[in-house]
């Protein structure tokens, strides 16, 4: 049987890197790096949190942002010797806008770096798709509509954008030979009554899993509580009756998980020494909840250093972020902290008493 692709108990594999979080301890790489290559979209999703007015995450994004060729081949190299597992490109923008991807990706697949992309799966045809499927360890397509009208409507793009989504994918699912084909449905109200609809359409073309997240449309949890409660109930049948119908299909109910993510108790985050975020913008931040918040998610620049250089630089700035006080929002990491920080706060003394 197949493991679980969606779990919060992975971290646990890797004993050194988190017995090495605690400020008292040495400094050891990040395991996974999420890259922002690029800010440009080719969608303008309605309910983009990078984009929206008001949240904060994306403040202080810049469009037109991209990572330079140099600067993402130095990254590469670093990642390498560092010994970083595995790099998920992401957004910010699309990564298949970002110019230089097929050459990034040519050279991290002659490494033992895994890595991925999130992506809306518009261009995910021709040679780069093949370096994908022959190469990475996933694909995840964010979708949200159910046809080609309401795809346009929610995405602001022509009509026939989902049937051309649809296409690369059954695609891709056809030349792939290691890599997994995972869908994103993101949730609001306007889709709500159709994500079985979406499931189906996604099971019968053959996707790998599917993950059903809310849409956010607040850094206040009772705002997002009372947008998301009319719906939530209609999207929680829906899920349990597609659990029942595709039985061999992962599905991962994301979305009533993170609408309890917003109020933090605990005040330091140990996560983001495990995952950490490089921007479009050439910076380093502590996750991607708080990417393009220059107030209270920064960790530095790179600019004018090299990544491994920062990384090792200052074990104290990974402690600088009290997640009671600065992160009380959508926060993907928050199931993940709680199981981090019971261990690391286990008592010694009565260990042996399992």
């Amino acid at each position: 049987m197949a493991g679980n692709k969606y779990t919060n108990m992975k971290v646990f594999h890797f004993k050194e890197k988190v017995d090495s979080l605690p400020l008292s301890a040495g400094v050891l790489a990040p395991i996974h790096v999420r890259v922002k290559p690029t800010n440009r979209c080719n969608h303008r999703c309605s309910y983009c949190a990078y984009r929206a007015k008001g949240l904060q995450l994306g403040e202080d994004m810049q469009a037109e942002d991209f990572i330079p060729k140099n600067k993402m081949m130095e990254l590469l190299d670093d990642f390498e010797n560092m010994g970083v597992k595995a790099l998920t490109f992401s957004g910010g923008g699309e990564p298949f806008c970002y110019p230089y991807l097929l050459e990034t990706v040519k050279k991290l697949s002659k490494t033992n770096i895994k890595f991925a992309t999130l992506t809306n799966g518009s261009l995910l045809k021709c040679e780069i798709a093949k370096i994908f499927a022959n190469h990475a360890t996933w694909v995840r397509v964010s979708m949200d509509g159910w046809d080609d009208h309401s795809y346009a409507e929610q995405r602001n793009v022509r009509e026939g954008e989902f049937s051309n989504i649809i296409k690369n994918i059954r695609d891709f699912i056809d030349i792939s030979k290691e890599c997994s084909l995972g869908v994103s449905i993101i949730v609001g109200q306007k889709n709500a009554n159709h994500v079985l609809e979406l499931m189906r359409i996604l099971a019968e073309i053959g996707v790998d899993n599917i993950k059903i997240s809310p849409c956010i449309i607040s850094n206040n949890s009772q705002e997002n509580y009372e947008y998301h409660q009319p719906i939530q109930q209609v999207v929680k049948d829906q899920i349990k009756q597609a659990k029942q119908e595709f039985s061999n299909l992962e599905i991962y109910d994301s979305y009533n998980a993170q609408l309890t993510t917003f109020d933090k108790s605990y005040t330091w985050c140990p996560h983001l020494q495990v995952l950490t975020v490089i921007g479009a913008d050439c910076n380093v931040y502590s996750c991607q909840d708080k990417a393009y918040n220059l107030r209270e998610g920064l960790l530095g620049s790179l600019k004018d250093q090299r990544f491994r250089d920062l990384w090792f630089s200052d074990k104290t700035r990974f402690f600088k972020i009290n997640p009671s006080v600065h992160c009380n929002h959508h926060c993907v990491a928050d199931e993940k902290n709680k199981r981090l920080l019971e261990y690391l706060n286990v008592d010694l003394d009565n260990l042996d008493f399992v």
